[in-house]
């Protein structure tokens, strides 16, 4: 692969279950384990990261037809512990999107479900990574007990 296709992140420990992602531009986001902070979970980072994608896909669809007056989305999963272990099933995301009316508001929203589902099938890379799966590699050293 080339260097053109890679994306990365750093992430640093910053206090008692905190940590904060760095991206190459500077960015940066926080996450933690869901307690008393307001940090992301990492699961919702995921999900969040997943509506997101879909909501960049379908907005640079439609805003070619019309500006959306609203533009909401949710995304939702249950969290398992089976016989594969820990993992999210039931993954839905749901769009809320609205646009003026008028002849140009009308061809938004004719576009809309193509829009939607042109992220779900092939543009969206977050969901269509989880959707296809792939190996995730852990390099490190090796702790023995």
């Amino acid at each position: 692969m080339s260097d053109e296709t890679l994306r990365s992140i750093a992430l640093r420990k910053i206090g008692d279950a905190r940590f904060k992602a760095t991206n190459a531009r500077g960015g940066e986001t926080f996450m933690g384990a869901g307690g008393e902070d307001p940090d992301f979970t990492p699961i919702e980072l995921l999900l969040a990261a997943i509506a997101g994608c879909s909501a960049l896909d379908v907005e640079a669809i439609t805003k070619k037809r019309a500006t959306s007056t609203g533009f909401e989305i949710s995304a939702e999963g249950h969290k398992v512990r089976d016989e594969h272990g820990n993992h999210l099933t039931g993954l839905r995301i749901t769009f809320d999107v609205a646009f003026p009316e008028g002849p140009e508001g009308d061809a938004a929203r004719e576009v809309l479900p193509r829009a939607i589902a042109m992220s779900r099938d092939r543009l969206c890379t977050v969901s269509r990574t989880v959707q296809l799966g792939t190996e995730v590699t852990y390099d490190g050293p090796h702790v023995e007990a």
